[in-house]
């Protein structure tokens, strides 16, 4: 059995807190995109489960869709229509099962970054 695992966290860079209640999606598009995974942040800007893991962790090419409109409307940020960013794609391979990746998300309402966290 594999023992890494995938995470995530968000933190609202504009607002220097964690970005709570931003939904995400992981994607398998190794071959035909395949959604696995959808869940939203919690109040720590992290999602509550690793969203790989055991069984469930592949190597492959996978996709980390942020829908980052949503959340930064829900937080008052004054938004163009439509928002310079909807949703934030962040693309990234898995080639050891037995790590953990973890992908991190800074966001503002004109600008974002991540890295390979630990």
């Amino acid at each position: 059995m594999a023992k890494g695992r995938l995470t995530t966290h968000v933190l609202d860079t504009h607002l220097g807190r964690p970005a709570a209640g931003l939904i995400i999606e992981l994607w398998s598009v190794s071959g035909e995109p395949q959604k696995l995974v959808t869940t939203v942040t919690n109040s720590d800007g992290r999602v509550d489960q690793p969203l790989l893991q055991n069984d469930g962790m592949k190597t492959g090419m996978f996709e980390l869709r942020f829908r980052a409109g949503e959340y930064l409307h829900s937080t008052g940020a004054t938004l163009a229509s439509p928002p310079f960013f909807d949703v934030i794609p962040i693309r990234f391979g898995i080639s050891n099962m037995d790590q953990h990746y973890h992908v991190p998300l800074l966001l503002s309402a004109h600008g974002y970054a991540t890295y390979r966290g630990s």
